[in-house]
């Protein structure tokens, strides 16, 4: 539930009714609303059953949030959140650009990719270092010396590191290299990983599954914010469905789905989305245009001799390409007023 205070509700009203929330055993948290305080309870509201909250002084009325995922509901926090990963601001307004290798291969071509996504504009560089494949004869990713080269790229380009982690295992390792943890699509409902990633407190950026609901999708947010990390952002992947002619099914309507259901920040992959490098740009564009905070895409120097998902990695040209028009969409955006 959350409890929302008058406008005029002083700090002593907002202290006993924290108080009277803590006392129950459950715990609270103070949002700032655009004009007044919004006071989010956290667990069994039935606790509170006996404690008169709506006749306490300063409190305008309480609301029950309908929700399974409490936390990451709209009801909990009505403004959008915005995440700071060491100083990139992801859900301001500004579309942020994540782009790299699916995988990282070599120190050399880690820092030819790094050199051109920068240039470009993008501010934070993917690659994977662990490689969860559907076959175990797949390319399984360098493991800690791809963490290695992605901190020396790090400190060539100045770019922040994404990359996945893929077991609880692994998670102390790549917290050391990795200034955004990846949470694939594989590992979405990893209830495990989950909260283990929410205990280290490092941002988050949560794939959805390959045939996750946005319900689940936010329900497994819920899973890393309820161990204390609020730095989640969402990642739109493309979903399996019937069709064959793509990867998978992009589904940008899962946008303004969680703009609405949601206050976390969201972006799109249609790299994965789609598999085919041709339709990157113009579900890129859609992407933006429908209201994405950001988008991730995967970049190669020769897409034709990846050692993962080359048919949908953009050439530096393409990349800049995509990029040129991101700008031009997002600037048209904004001075439209288009944007939320």
């Amino acid at each position: 539930m959350v409890i929302i205070m008058n406008p005029e509700a002083s700090e002593k009203n907002i202290e006993d009714v924290i108080s009277a929330v803590k006392t129950s055993g459950l715990d609270a948290k103070v949002m700032e609303g655009s004009q007044q305080k919004i006071i989010g309870v956290i667990g069994d509201k039935t606790r509170l059953a006996a404690v008169p909250i709506d006749a306490m002084d300063g409190v305008e009325k309480s609301v029950a949030i309908s929700k399974s995922y409490k936390l990451a509901s709209r009801e909990f926090h009505p403004q959008n959140s915005v995440i700071d990963v060491d100083g990139v601001k992801i859900g301001d307004g500004h579309p942020v650009v994540m782009a790299g290798p699916c995988a990282v291969e070599s120190l050399e071509q880690l820092l030819e990719i790094a050199e051109v996504i920068k240039k470009g504009g993008a501010e934070f560089l993917r690659g994977g270092a662990y490689k969860p494949r559907t076959s175990p004869y797949s390319f399984q990713g360098l493991e800690e010396k791809g963490l290695e080269f992605l901190q020396i790229a790090k400190e060539r380009t100045g770019l922040k590191i994404v990359t996945e982690i893929t077991v609880v295992e692994a998670l102390d390792k790549v917290s050391q290299y990795a200034d955004m943890l990846q949470i694939g699509a594989r590992n979405m409902q990893n209830f495990g990983l989950l909260k283990e990633v929410g205990k280290c407190g490092k941002p988050v950026l949560l794939k959805r599954g390959l045939a996750a609901t946005v319900d689940e999708w936010l329900n497994a947010a819920e899973y890393i914010m309820s161990e204390g990390n609020s730095n989640v952002v969402l990642c739109e992947r493309g979903i399996r469905t019937y069709e064959t002619y793509t990867r998978n099914t992009l589904d940008i309507s899962a946008v303004a789905a969680v703009k609405h259901l949601s206050h976390l920040p969201i972006i799109v992959d249609p790299s994965h989305g789609t598999g085919k490098w041709r339709m990157v740009k113009p579900m890129a564009f859609a992407a933006i245009a429908s209201g994405a905070d950001g988008l991730m895409m995967e970049v190669h120097t020769n897409p034709a001799k990846a050692l993962s998902d080359g048919p949908q990695s953009l050439t530096p040209e393409h990349y800049q390409n995509i990029m040129d028009g991101i700008n031009k969409l997002s600037g048209f955006m904004k001075n439209e007023g288009l944007l939320r």
